[in-house]
């Protein structure tokens, strides 16, 4: 009597993790259905709200002061030429060349003394016939949201066009916007299809980040410094 009782107790307690288990599992796929959704509703919404202020010719692009080019490594993971990298110091160069803009903000990450993405994108424009005077480094780029902010904030910008690849361009432009900042973007030549598909993936994912960066988590970018463009630092 008393192992039968043993025995109903052991399938009770069974019955019960097996229901807890299911319990479990359910909430996980319900979350991991939650942060899909989020994750595409997040994409068409930063896409969605840009497309109207992005160009891919020259000739339909309005002209603007000042551009903010958005850096990347001159290497690729490979330790091949960066195509990224490549194609926006090519359309930075052509459209300061046809007149489209005058000055140019290079900003991007310079976390140590052996990675430096506003030099390499200087001396890159340099070798395409760009003068040096006309350029500013921006070395505190580490992250888009800090490059917009630090154009506002720093270099006192409120109307610039932002240079890069379209799929990057879309969420530095969200980012603009509600940052109070009247962007445009010009797009940088694409990559081939299948070049760097870790890339897209990172980007597909930086969107809701940047939702969230936006409007809710507003994490701290360094703007203690504030600098004049298009003036000698004597003038100032």
């Amino acid at each position: 009597m008393y192992a039968i009782r043993q025995n109903f107790q052991e399938l009770k307690i069974q019955q019960a993790t097996r229901a807890q288990v299911k319990k479990l599992i359910k909430i996980i796929l319900a979350l991991i259905f939650a942060c899909m959704v989020f994750i595409l509703l997040c994409n068409f919404w930063v896409v969605y709200c840009t497309r109207q202020y992005s160009y891919f010719s020259i000739e339909s692009l309005p002209p603007n002061d000042v551009a903010l080019v958005l850096g990347t490594s001159k290497k690729s993971e490979k330790g091949t030429e960066n195509l990224f990298f490549k194609y926006r110091m090519e359309a930075t160069a052509r459209l300061f060349k046809e007149g489209k803009i005058k000055y140019i903000i290079l900003s991007g990450n310079n976390d140590s003394q052996y990675y430096n993405e506003p030099l390499d994108m200087q001396r890159a424009l340099l070798n395409l016939g760009i003068p040096e005077n006309v350029m500013t480094l921006d070395y505190a780029g580490f992250r888009t949201f800090d490059s917009i902010v630090r154009c506002k904030k720093v270099f006192n910008q409120d109307n610039f066009t932002i240079i890069s690849q379209n799929f990057h361009n879309a969420r530095a432009l969200y980012i603009a916007h509600n940052e109070g900042i009247n962007a445009i973007s010009f797009a940088a030549q694409d990559v081939p299809d299948g070049y760097s598909f870790r890339t897209l993936v990172r980007e597909y994912l930086a969107r809701p980040k940047a939702v969230l960066d936006v409007h809710i988590l507003r994490p701290a970018a360094d703007v203690t410094s504030n600098i004049q463009i298009g003036k000698n630092e004597h003038d100032e």
